[in-house]
């Protein structure tokens, strides 16, 4: 019996050692620690009072807080979200079935909480990360211990590993594939928790347990309706759901699941979603068509980031026809400052964030990109 105790313990030591940054570079970050340590603090010090902000607070989050709405399954540990575009119609009774306005938000989306509960969870959890990893401080990682531990482990607030009930539109369904872009957030989490590894806050029960939770989360997304859904998505939507399943993957120590996405999913992604000439189509569709090709090219560029580790290059992968990363960020290229006029709809403002991190990620890759800035630690943390 003392001999099975001592294996088990060694199992879960293993478990907890391995785990590794995914998207965030290593070395880089290394790099800002080390001038960090050498006196340079100008970048690290607002990161740290983001995070002295957020010890300063008590909250907590949970699917179970705050909820006005159960989903069919009558379940409060199941997530929750309504559609951001679907407004009520004024020629129904009742408003039923709703219709939808591109880019506009329905503001009733924001009488449910579990979307922003878990995006500011999984976004403080990395704060906490990151702030522990330069300053040692076990307070950060007791904190992101705490709000890992209610999310993802208690069994009186844990969330269920699904999105049965993501983004339903009233009158028309009760949940859609569509909805699972709203975990995207939780791809802080695997990063999170390799910053925070030498604290005991998180030790290897913990770790296990999140592991569990992301393995789980992971089948669920391979397996169901709404997955496989989101998966024949064409737009940002399918690349999204291929970045997470890799990423969760890559997590929970299952390479060969992401690799396979990458090879059989992603690359015959660019045949439906650029043109030869570096467009993106379904995003330029979109009213906010600026927004929505960053987006879609931050998701790719984080793809390739992963593939890169898998030994899959994604950087130089094209279609027969030369549709490819590289030509996507050099046609979004000259719209950055203004230097020339966006010819597309666009209802909100112009970020540019998005297409500097992928000029830093693809730089090395392509010989015709504009230098990266690379003295931007918040650019590395995108």
């Amino acid at each position: 019996m003392k001999n099975i105790v001592i294996l088990a313990t060694l199992l879960l030591a293993g478990f907890y050692a391995r785990a590794q940054l995914i998207l965030v570079d290593g070395a880089a970050l290394k790099a800002f620690k080390t001038r960090y340590r050498q006196g340079d603090t100008a970048q690290v010090q607002p990161l740290l009072r983001n995070a002295d902000a957020i010890l300063a607070k008590s909250d907590s989050f949970s699917v179970t807080f705050h909820k006005v709405k159960l989903g069919p399954s009558g379940d409060a540990h199941d997530y929750v979200s309504m559609a951001p575009y679907w407004w009520p119609d004024s020629t129904k009774p009742n408003g039923v079935p709703y219709v939808r306005r591109d880019g506009h938000i329905n503001p009733e989306r924001y009488l449910l909480h579990d979307n922003s509960q878990l995006v500011t969870m999984a976004s403080q959890v990395k704060q906490l990360g990151v702030a522990y990893y330069f300053s040692g401080k076990e307070a950060y990682a007791q904190r992101a211990a705490t709000l890992l531990r209610t999310w993802f482990a208690d069994t009186a607030t844990r969330m269920h590993p699904n999105l049965n009930y993501g983004q339903y539109v009233p009158g028309v369904n009760d949940g859609r594939g569509i909805g699972i872009i709203e975990t995207a957030g939780l791809m802080n989490i695997p990063d999170a928790v390799a910053m925070l590894e030498k604290s005991p806050a998180l030790d290897a029960v913990l770790v296990k347990g999140l592991k569990q939770w992301f393995r789980e989360y992971l089948h669920w997304l391979l397996t169901s309706k709404n997955g496989m859904e989101e998966h024949k998505e064409k737009n940002n939507h399918g690349t999204f759901y291929d970045l997470q399943v890799c990423d969760y993957a890559l997590f929970t120590g299952q390479p060969a699941i992401a690799k396979d996405i990458i090879i059989h999913t992603s690359m015959p992604r660019m045949e439906v979603q650029f043109t030869t000439d570096g467009q993106q189509p379904l995003e330029l569709a979109r009213t906010k068509s600026w927004s929505y090709s960053l987006f879609n090219l931050s998701a790719w560029t984080k793809l390739a980031v992963l593939a890169q580790s898998l030994g899959t290059d994604l950087w130089a992968h094209t279609t027969t026809d030369g549709r490819g990363l590289e030509k996507c960020i050099q046609f979004l290229l000259p719209f950055d400052g203004n230097t020339q006029a966006w010819q597309y709809e666009q209802i909100e403002p112009f970020g540019m964030e998005a297409l500097h991190y992928a000029v830093l990620k693809a730089a090395p890759h392509y010989t015709h990109l504009p230098a990266p800035d690379t003295t931007d630690l918040n650019l590395l943390l995108y």
